[in-house]
Formats: structure tokens, sequence, C-alpha cells
């Protein structure tokens, strides 16, 4: 019998999950809104069923009360087929783990240990793993990690001006993001070899955002960092930021670590910036003119990382937008893009309302792609091939 693959992807804000049979997505869904307005989008394709509806007070006090609520349904969903694996999203894989790999108690203990390197993320992939080993105790469970993807970028993209000593601890740039950018990688070598094997630039922009140079498949620069605060502004966390910054929050405005840690995760960004909302949606419809400064910023930095992506590649050949807002914000990749031709880009306006697969210009140098990622599905793939390792005679 073909396994049945259950995926789950805990982010900061959300849980994204699928679950397959014949390699086939069969239900699929996410809890959105955690700490603000959650609720559980659902649709079977095994009973047709579909749930959308807000999770009550219990239900939402942390993603591992929605993943409580969740898997009940799944289970009844398939009608007693057991689950055969869970693969599960985790943020950070530290120096050791660059491949998926099966869950074992000494692997949590070890995942464990970095939570402080991703304490938005972590933490909830973590109660993913825990809640789901609960409910599916005879499935394999495995990780699949969103650093491993730039684990051999160049050892420039790899360190800081920093002490060596902290570099041998492991203090250094990992990176993140990266079954989103591995999932774009395969869908152009799949699709368009060409701009597979040249230089590409992929914006991953959501709730989270960065933006990764790549060619052949392989992560040369990325915006992000030893966590995932740096680089871009994103829905709560403030992006490239001075280090002073922090020292005068802890010395002069005598705040603790934990109070700085709330403020840069939790309440900067575009929440911070405009004091209206984290969502893009809800900030380009708001006639407040702090929204729209917090807009104009967020476009300035992505312009600004554009230029040094392209200075890492040597050039563009191929961009690449992605995510929740990359995917679905023809306004913002209006802006991204506008006036740019002096790097040979230019973009349809039609297409890019429409939302087309390829929205730059015939006589554009540069190929400007929306391409909607699939974590899940990089993730399911991962699991799979762990399975048939596991079941393979040595």
């Amino acid at each position: 019998m073909a396994p049945v693959i259950l995926v789950l992807n805990s982010g900061s804000s959300s849980i994204k999950f699928s679950l397959y049979q014949d390699e086939v997505e069969q239900i699929a869904g996410q809890i959105s809104g955690l700490g603000a307005e959650p609720r559980l989008d659902l649709l079977s394709r095994i009973s047709g069923k579909a749930i959308d509806r807000a999770l009550n007070s219990s239900e939402a006090r942390s993603h591992n009360t929605a993943l409580q609520a969740l898997l009940p349904v799944i289970d009844e969903e398939l009608g007693g087929r057991p689950v055969t694996a869970v693969g599960h999203r985790v943020v950070h894989g530290g120096t050791d783990h660059d491949l998926p790999l099966k869950i074992t108690d000494e692997i949590m203990d070890e995942l464990r240990a970095l939570e402080p390197l991703a304490p938005l993320h972590q933490p909830h992939n973590l109660a993913g793993i825990e809640a789901a080993r609960a409910a599916f105790p005879e499935a394999i469970q495995t990780a699949c990690f969103d650093t491993a993807f730039h684990r051999k970028h160049p050892w420039v993209n790899d360190t800081f001006a920093l002490p060596r000593s902290l570099y041998d601890e492991g203090v250094r740039r990992y990176g993140f993001h990266g079954l989103s950018y591995e999932y774009i990688c395969e869908h152009l070598k799949q699709n368009d070899p060409s701009a597979y094997s040249g230089r590409v630039i992929v914006a991953h922009l959501g709730n989270g955002a960065s933006m990764c140079a790549i060619r052949g498949g392989q992560s040369i620069g990325s915006t992000m960092g030893f966590t995932a605060l740096d680089g871009l502004p994103m829905g709560t966390r403030c992006g490239q930021l001075d280090p002073g910054v922090v020292l005068y929050l802890l010395t002069t405005k005598g705040m603790s670590p934990d109070d700085v840690s709330d403020l840069l995760y939790k309440q900067s960004g575009l929440k911070g910036l405009s004091g209206v909302s984290q969502d893009m949606r809800t900030l380009t419809q708001s006639d407040d003119p702090k929204a729209k400064e917090a807009i104009d910023y967020y476009v300035f930095r992505i312009r600004r990382e554009l230029g040094a992506m392209a200075a890492v590649l040597g050039g563009i050949d191929t961009i690449v937008f992605t995510g929740g807002i990359g995917e679905n914000s023809a306004l913002i990749r209006q802006r991204v893009c506008d006036s740019q031709e002096w790097l040979g880009l230019e973009i349809d306006p039609e297409l890019n309302d429409a939302g087309a697969l390829r929205i730059s210009t015939e006589k554009s140098k540069i190929s400007v792609l929306v391409i909607p990622t699939n974590e899940e599905e990089m993730i399911r793939r991962h699991t799979s091939a762990l399975l048939s390792a596991e079941t393979t005679p040595a």
C-alpha cells in the first residue's frame, strides 16, 4: 500500500498542512492568523468536506492547541488508514544538519538547543513535531530544514567580521526560506532549464521575507543571516538593523534582552512602522499615511537588496516573485520593478495585474516570473525519499 504522508509547516503566524496519498495531495489547508484572528481552512478531496471557521479561544491559545483542533479532522478523513510519515518544516538545522533526517529524541534535543537562533519559528516547529508524535505514534517523523539550502554558499556569505572563534562556535550566516527556494529551483530546472542555469534572484515575500541570489540551483547570497531577523522588513520583524541600536536599547533605554527580542521579532516591521497592521492587504487599502510610508520602506529595501544580489551574481538573468505577497500583490511587484530600465528590467502592467507566469515585456533583458511556492510539496518529496531509504535493503 502506498504511504500516507502528512506535511506540517508551522510558521510564525500560521500552520500550513497537506496530506498526500499516492503522491497526490488529498487534504490541504491552513490555520492562519495565529496571534490575531485565527481561522481553520481545510479542503478534503477524500470526502469533499470543506471547513472554514474561526478557532475558539481554547483552540487559539497556541500553535499546539491549534494543531490539536486539526489532527482529529485529518484522522476522521483517513477513515482508519494510518499515517505512514509526517514531514515537518524545521527552520534551523544549525551547522550539523544540511539534509532531511528522521527525528529521534536525540535529534529533538539538538533542535531545541537551536531555539534561541529562531525564537519566532523553532519552538512552533518543534511543537508541531511533538503534537504529531503524540497523534501518530507509529508514523515516521522527518525534519526538513530551511537552512539546508544555503549550507554550501560561499564562505564570504557565511561569515561575519567577528573573531574566528565565534564562527567556529556557529555564529555565522545561515540563510532561511530554503525549502521555498529549493522548490523554485526544482520548478525552473523542470520547466525553464536555461533560467535555472543562469543568474536568478528569488524574492520570497510574505509575513517573513527574504531574497536569495542563486546560480545553477546553488545559493550564492541571501539577505537573511544568523537569525530570521536580517535583511528585508517583514510583517512584525525589523529586517536589517545597525547592531548599535540593540546596544542602545540595552544600555541607554534599559530594556531587557527579552524586551528587545519582543520588539525586534513581534513589534517591528510593517506592524511597527505603520501602527496599523502587519498585513500587506490591510496596508494597501488603508488611508493612513503611515501605512503608505511602511509600504514605501518595504519596497525601498527590496529594491536595495535587488541591486545587492545583482552585484553578488555579476548581473541578473531572471527574477522570481514568490510567497504570499510576491505571488498576490501586483502593486508590490510593479513598484519593485518601476524605473529599473537601467538594469534592463521592464514588466508588462497587464500581465502583472493578471498575475501571469511571465510578467516581463518581450524587450526586457531580465525575465520576471511569478511562481507560487510549495514548501509542503518539497517536504513531501524529502519525506518520501527518506521512507524509500528506510525500506530499501542495504
